[in-house]
């Protein structure tokens, strides 16, 4: 970063610190060890060091009821993966009761500061499972979620379209809260699980003391095929692949693929505020944040320098499009203030 982009956000900085040293915002997130709760931390942090604001986190939520808590001005900032600001757009899905005017009106409140890949939505199993691949779940138990959200309605989308098999019928789903994740994962209670994975992912290291593990790439035809662009095609899902070799596992772990490449869903997001935020706020909290994208989040986590922070191409953030929210405009301002070019469509 030049001398000149680090001297004007310092400047940013230190006109916000003089303006909100006293601000006290809210924010909501999942679990702390992943990129959501890492971020959202992470802010806190750095929006405390730069005398921006004192933000209360509270982790483990429900990302759906956070969104919501933020377009209704309960909430200050959380964590959103982008299928929810567009199904809330409509009043579908987990919104549905709200209806779809209510559901316009709510998601018109919502701006993002910044972009990440959430996660990679994929399959994994304990090798004593005797499960050989996305052949062999008709009949099983998959854990696929929490009760309610976008990670529960991508892993019935994901399994639909590599297998044709549905919840309920080809397969029995349990979900669990993300609290209880990592109990259930090895407690026997599914014989598989499809559920968001970082690489290395801390939930299938942490299982590992329960036996070995193989995770399983989406076969390739499929995720080249027409239905896996259907899904796509939807807000907050990208095609994400990897080389196995980077994926950062030394042991107890398999990943099956047809070559040396992992192929997943990539589910991204951002940390979204209300559009009534104060703009010289959301300047300053994006500016404390990309002014520590290297020395604060690269340091929390291993699979954190691959979650796309600081990445402002459409391509990975899957902003424009169908994609309803549009940057805040102090976030703007902090970007290009910073030597970001963002697209016009996302502004």
């Amino acid at each position: 970063m030049s001398r000149t982009i680090i001297a004007g956000i310092s400047a940013a900085l230190c006109v916000a610190s003089s303006l909100h040293a006293q601000t006290i915002l809210t924010a909501e997130t999942s679990s702390p060890n992943t990129a959501p709760g890492i971020s959202i931390i992470s802010l806190s942090e750095a929006a405390a060091k730069a005398g921006v604001a004192d933000i209360q986190v509270t982790s483990g939520q429900t990302l759906t009821n956070s969104v919501q808590n933020v377009a209704e001005g309960n909430t200050d900032i959380a964590a959103a993966p982008f299928i929810l600001p567009f199904l809330l757009s409509r009043g579908v899905g987990p919104y549905a009761g709200l209806g779809a005017e209510e559901g316009a009106d709510l998601a018109s409140n919502l701006a993002v500061l910044y972009t990440y890949r959430i996660s990679a939505q994929g399959l994994f199993a304990y090798d004593s499972s005797n499960i050989d691949g996305w052949n062999g779940l008709e009949g099983k138990t998959l854990l696929n979620g929490p009760p309610r959200g976008a990670a529960l309605t991508n892993a019935r989308l994901l399994v639909q379209t590599v297998t044709g098999l549905e919840d309920g019928t080809g397969y029995t789903g349990i979900q669990v809260n993300w609290g209880q994740m990592q109990s259930t994962i090895q407690d026997g209670s599914a014989d598989a699980f499809v559920v968001p994975l970082d690489f290395p992912d801390p939930r299938v290291s942490a299982a590992l003391s329960s036996g070995d593990m193989t995770i399983f790439s989406m076969p390739r035809d499929t995720f080249e095929g027409e239905g896996f662009q259907k899904i796509t095609g939807l807000p907050g899902t990208v095609a994400f692949s990897m080389p196995i070799a980077d994926m950062g596992y030394t042991g107890g772990v398999t990943v099956v693929s047809e070559d040396e490449t992992y192929r997943s869903p990539g589910t991204v997001g951002g940390d979204i505020v209300n559009v009534n935020m104060d703009f010289d706020l959301a300047k300053a909290l994006t500016a404390a944040f990309i002014e520590n994208i290297e020395s604060i989040y690269f340091a929390k986590a291993p699979f954190m320098p691959s979650v796309w922070h600081g990445e402002t191409d459409t391509e990975l953030t899957d902003m424009c499009g169908p994609n309803p929210i549009k940057y805040h405009p102090g976030a703007v301002a902090a970007w290009e203030e910073a030597g970001y070019a963002l697209p016009d469509c996302a502004k």
